[in-house]
C-alpha cells in the first residue's frame, strides 16, 4: 500500500534519483574543465539530502513504508546522513584530481557518485531482502563503472575487472543465501522473517546453509578475510579520487545491512552467525595488520588497514549477544561502539585519502610511502593532518581512533564471556602489531629528507574541509560523548521497533 507516510519515507532518494537525472542532462550542456555548474549542483544535492536525513533522524521516530518494504528510523537517517557528507566530503576532495587526469569530460564523475549514495541510501532503508538487494546492485555497478572511469589506464580498467567478477561472485553469495532462507521461511520481508525463524518450526540446517551464504556476501561488502581479495587491487588500481568513494561511505551502508539481515532479521540464528564473525574478524586483524607491514605503496598499507578495522567492526556485532541470550543493554552497548567504530573510521579515511589527493600531481600519482619523506618541511599542516588520523587508525589517545577501539573492547569484556574475552586480548595485541606500519609513515614525513622542494597547495574550499576534517578526527576523541549517545540512541531506537 502506498500512502503519504510512504513517499515521505523516500523523500531523500527521489531527490537523489531526480537530481542525478537533472545533473546527467545539464553536463551536457558544459563545457568548462572542471564541469563548474555539475560540481555545485552536486554539492547542493548532497547538503539537501543530509539536511532531510538530518531532520528525520532528529525527530527520531520509526515508521515502515510501502507495506514494510521501507524503514525509515533514526539509526538509518543518521547514517544516510553520514553518507551524504561523506560523499560532498569525497567529491571536494576529488575534483582537482578528477580535473587533471581528464575524468570530468563527461561528467560521469558526478552523476555515477549520485546514484552510488542512492544505492546505499536503499540498501539502509531496506526492510525486504529484494530492497536491500536492489540498493547493493546500485551500489555496486556505480562503484564498477567509477573504478574503470580512467578507460586510457591500464592499471584502473584491470582493477575494474576484478572488482566486477568479484563483485558478481560476491552478489551471487548473498543472493543464493536470501533465496534459501526465502525458501524456508516463505517471506522476503525481514520482519517476517525473523517470527518464521524464531518459531522455532523450521529446520535449523536449511536456515545455516543459507546464513553460511549470507554470511560470505556480506564478508565481501565489508572486505573482510578470506573475501578481501579485491579491496588491496581495487584501493591501488582505481584513481585516487575514486578510491576514496569505494573506501569511505560505502562503509556505512555495509553496517546498515549487516543489522537489517543478521540482527533484525537472523538474530535467533545468532550463536551460528556469531561463530562465523568471530573466525572473520580473527583473520581480518591477523591478515589484515601483518600483510599492511609489508607494503610500500600507501594506497595498498590503507587497504590492508581497512581490513584491519573492519575486523574490529565485527568484534562489535558479534558481542551483542552472549550464549544466546538477548539483553537490550548489551545489545546496544555492542552495536553502538560498531556504530560509533563505522562512521569515525569513515570520517579519518576521508581525511587520510584527503592528502594523499592533495601531494598527487598531473602525472605523478604520489602513492608510494617514500613519497611522503619530508612532508612536514614542505607542508606542515598537511603533515600533521595526516599524522592525527594515522595516530587516530593506530588507537592511540585521545584520538577518536582510540575512543572508538576502547568502545568496542569494553562491550567485548562487559559480556564476561572468556572467549570474548580473550578476543579483545587478541584485538589489542593486534593493535599493537598494526601500530607499526601506521608510525612507519609519521616517521618518514618527520625525519626523512624532502624528496623534492615544492610546496603543497590546495584551493581553499579543499583545505578549509581538510582542516576540519582533520580536526573532527582530533576533537571527537577528546569529547566522544555527543556521538557516542547519538550512536546509541538510534541503535536502541532501531531494536525497540
Amino acid at each position: 500500500m502506498i500512502d503519504n507516510i510512504s513517499w515521505l519515507a523516500i523523500y531523500p532518494e527521489i531527490v537523489l534519483l531526480v537530481m542525478g537525472c537533472v545533473i546527467t542532462l545539464v553536463d551536457l550542456g558544459v563545457k568548462s574543465r572542471g564541469r563548474t555548474v555539475t560540481y555545485i549542483l552536486s554539492l547542493l544535492t548532497l547538503v539537501v539530502v543530509a539536511v532531510i536525513t538530518g531532520m528525520y533522524a532528529s525527530a527520531g521516530n520509526t515508521f515502515y513504508a510501502f507495506g514494510n518494504m521501507v524503514v525509515s528510523d533514526s539509526m538509518g537517517n543518521w547514517l544516510k546522513c553520514f553518507a551524504a557528507i561523506a560523499m560532498a566530503v569525497t567529491l571536494v576532495y576529488g575534483r582537482g584530481y578528477a580535473r587533471d587526469r581528464e575524468m570530468l569530460r563527461g561528467g560521469e564523475y558526478f552523476s555515477l557518485s549520485l546514484l552510488a549514495l542512492l544505492g546505499m541510501n536503499v540498501m539502509i532503508s531496506g526492510n525486504n531482502f529484494l530492497i536491500i538487494y536492489l540498493g547493493l546492485e546500485l551500489l555496486t555497478l556505480s562503484s564498477y563503472a567509477l573504478v574503470c572511469l580512467r578507460r586510457d589506464n591500464e592499471t584502473a580498467v584491470e582493477a575494474g575487472m576484478k572488482y566486477f567478477v568479484l563483485g558478481a561472485m560476491a552478489s551471487g553469495f548473498l543472493l543464493y543465501g536470501l533465496s534459501m532462507i526465502y525458501g524456508a521461511t516463505g517471506s522476503l520481508d525481514i520482519g517476517e522473517v525473523f517470527k518464521a525463524v524464531n518459531s522455532g518450526l523450521i529446520r535449523h540446517q536449511v536456515l545455516v546453509f543459507g546464513l553460511v551464504f549470507v554470511v560470505a556476501g556480506l564478508a565481501f561488502k565489508l572486505g573482510v578475510v578470506p573475501f578481501h581479495m579485491w579491496v588491496p587491487d581495487v584501493y591501488q588500481g582505481a584513481p585516487t579520487a575514486v578510491t576514496i568513494i569505494v573506501g569511505g561511505a560505502p562503509k556505512l551502508a555495509a553496517f546498515a545491512i549487516v543489522i537489517r539481515l543478521l540482527v533484525d532479521g537472523l538474530l535467533p540464528l545468532a550463536i551460528d552467525w556469531q561463530q562465523m564473525l568471530a573466525v572473520l574478524a580473527i583473520m581480518s586483524l591477523l591478515v589484515g595488520n601483518l600483510a599492511a607491514i609489508a607494503q610500500t605503496n600507501i594506497k595498498r598499507m590503507l587497504a590492508y588497514s581497512t581490513i584491519s578495522q573492519m575486523g574490529f567492526v565485527l568484534l562489535g556485532l558479534m558481542s551483542g549477544v552472549v550464549n544466546g541470550n538477548v539483553e537490550a543493554a548489551t545489545a546496544g552497548n555492542a552495536y553502538s561502539a560498531a556504530m560509533f567504530y563505522v562512521v569515525t573510521y569513515v570520517l579519518t579515511t576521508l581525511a587520510t585519502f584527503g592528502v594523499v589527493l592533495l601531494l598527487a600531481r598531473e602525472g605523478f600519482e604520489s602513492e608510494e610511502i617514500a613519497d611522503f619523506a619530508g612532508l612536514n618541511q614542505r607542508s606542515p599542516l598537511y603533515a600533521g593532518v595526516m599524522a592525527i588520523c594515522l595516530f587516530s587508525m593506530a588507537g592511540i589517545p585521545p584520538l577518536v581512533g582510540f575512543y572508538s577501539k576502547l568502545a568496542v573492547l569494553q562491550a567485548l569484556v562487559a559480556s564476561g564471556s572468556g572467549l570474548y574475552i580473550a578476543l579483545a586480548v587478541f584485538a589489542v595485541i593486534m593493535s599493537l602489531i598494526g601500530a607499526f606500519y601506521y608510525l612507519r609513515v609519521v616517521k618518514v614525513m618527520y625525519f626523512d629528507k624532502p624528496i623534492t622542494a615544492t610546496k603543497v597547495s590546495a584551493p581553499l574550499d579543499v583545505r578549509a574541509v581538510l582542516v576540519v576534517n582533520g580536526a573532527l578526527v582530533l576533537i571527537l576523541g577528546i569529547v566522544p560523548g555527543g556521538l557516542m549517545k547519538l550512536c546509541s540512541d538510534a541503535v536502541l531506537r532501531a531494536l525497540a521497533s
